[in-house]
């Protein structure tokens, strides 16, 4: 019943305890409220599609926790209001919690800690406010994806995922939370993606973010973050095959019951435990918004598997770019725009062999763009645009003969195809620079030999202006002076 144009309301069937294991009516037109009985007509049922309709009003009192095999339950994309319900603990089995795209508010309840069989929490695009819950303590060894972004969540991250070492995505990103970039973000070692984009996070990017050997998207722009980047970040991001899968894998040890001791019932419900697992792991999939190439784009399931992205930009960074980035070999896309960077464009970045986005438009760089960068054919997207740089653009081989005048506009010292203004007419505007040690000797010389001449032209005028004031004075020269 999913993806069709069905309209009107949800009605349910007189029938109580129909035994229906998934119920998907996703991605239609269908409105009103949600049941409140729903758990009571599908028991046993183990997944709940409603996304992607116009379900509207709050859920708080809808009897889902009647529900005692739901493993997923997904009410995305809808109009449903009021606060987060608290009856998530009392869903034992609930492995997948999705109530993106709606219009929730308040603040996220603590019950949503103690799901200790979670994997996916998604709360993304709602308007839910205050401070994040103390989850530090929280029992689920197997949450690996949390989506909080788009909200309007405020305060420090302080310990809120200290302990959740299975997690793989955490999205904090367009909220309003604020201070440091904990140094305990380390313990987070299984973090393949960390998205704190758009809050209001100061101070230095932590070295200990370098430990975190999985991480492949790394999205810290729009905040306040000052600073060196740290050269350490050339450790982050191997090669594809070292990365760990992305699917949700479940431990066959776990699954494979042995029933040969139980009831009928216990057995059934054993078994169709086992079948539910079985099927999770091809439908839960990790998704992630990023900005790449200069446009927006949501990005989810196995292609992730081949994505890599460092974006640093729209900060207060300072310093030189370090020249161990270009080691990040395996890297698709670094921004590093909009900072305060200084210094030149580092020449092994002709390492990056992989990347197609290179962003480093709106700092201070100077000097010349390296011909080696020519080296990137897989290079898509480039801007400089908006420093200090001078010198010919090594423009019209490989990728760079894609490249617009819009990619270096904002340096008035850079010249060649594609700008209008050619390298010979610009030579004189270029910084001059000592080529070597024999013309820094002869400047000196020439300087001397200006020396000497103007010495003695004083020395002259001197002596012509004391003997015409004794011929004009007579009283001068009998006084002895002649």
């Amino acid at each position: 019943m999913k993806n069709n144009s069905f309209m009107g309301s949800f009605h349910l069937p007189s029938r109580p305890n129909l035994d229906v294991r998934e119920i998907d009516i996703s991605n239609n037109q269908i409105q009103g409220e949600i049941p409140l009985n729903i758990s009571m007509t599908f028991p046993y049922s183990t997944w709940l599609f409603l996304s992607g309709n116009n379900f509207e009003g709050e859920i708080s009192n809808v009897h889902f926790s009647g529900f005692s095999y739901l493993s997923i339950l997904d009410i995305s994309n809808n109009n449903l209001s009021g606060k987060l319900p608290r009856w998530t603990k009392n869903l034992l089995g609930l492995v997948e919690l999705d109530l993106s795209n709606n219009h929730f508010d308040g603040s996220i309840p603590e019950e949503f800690c103690y799901k200790a069989d979670l994997w996916l929490l998604d709360l993304s695009h709602n308007n839910l406010s205050g401070s994040l819950p103390h989850c530090a303590s929280l029992p689920s060894p197997y949450l690996s994806h949390i989506y909080l972004s788009k909200n309007r969540l405020n305060g420090l991250l302080t310990h809120s995922f200290l302990n959740i070492s299975s997690l793989e995505t955490l999205d904090l990103g367009e909220n309003s939370l604020s201070g440091s970039i904990p140094k305990w973000i380390s313990n987070l070692s299984s973090l393949s993606i960390l998205r704190l984009k758009g809050n209001l996070f100061f101070g230095e990017i932590p070295n200990e973010i370098c430990e975190l050997d999985q991480l492949r998207i790394m999205d810290l722009s729009h905040n306040q973050l000052s600073g060196h980047i740290p050269s350490c970040l050339a450790h982050l991001i191997g090669a594809p095959n070292s990365f760990s899968s992305w699917g949700l894998t479940i431990k066959s040890s776990t699954l494979n019951l042995d029933t040969s001791n139980l009831d009928t019932s216990t057995e059934m419900e054993a078994r169709l435990m086992q079948e539910v697992y079985t099927q999770l792991d091809s439908h839960i999939q990790d998704w992630i918004e990023l900005v790449t190439k200069w446009w927006s784009y949501t990005y989810e399931g196995n292609i992730l598997d081949y994505m890599s992205e460092i974006d640093l930009s729209c900060n207060q960074l300072t310093g030189l770019i370090p020249l161990a980035i270009g080691n990040l070999s395996y890297i698709h896309s670094l921004n590093l725009s909009h900072n305060n960077l200084t210094g030149s464009i580092p020449s092994t970045f002709s390492n990056l062999k992989q990347l197609e986005s290179l962003d480093l438009s709106f700092n201070d760089l100077n000097g010349e763009i390296p011909s080696q960068l020519t080296e990137l054919n897989f290079l898509a997207v480039f801007s400089v645009a908006h420093n200090n740089l001078f010198g010919p653009i090594p423009y019209g081989k490989g990728q760079f003969g894609t490249f617009d005048s819009n990619s270096y506009e904002g340096n008035a010292l850079l010249c060649g195809a594609p700008l209008e203004k050619g390298c010979e007419d610009s030579f004189e505007l270029q910084p001059k620079v000592p080529n070597s040690l024999n013309e820094k000797r002869e400047g000196s010389l020439i300087d001397m030999d200006v020396f000497y001449i103007s010495l003695l032209v004083t020395y002259v005028v001197v002596l012509l202006s004391i003997g015409a004031v004794l011929y004009i004075n007579p009283y001068w020269r009998q006084a002895g002076f002649i």
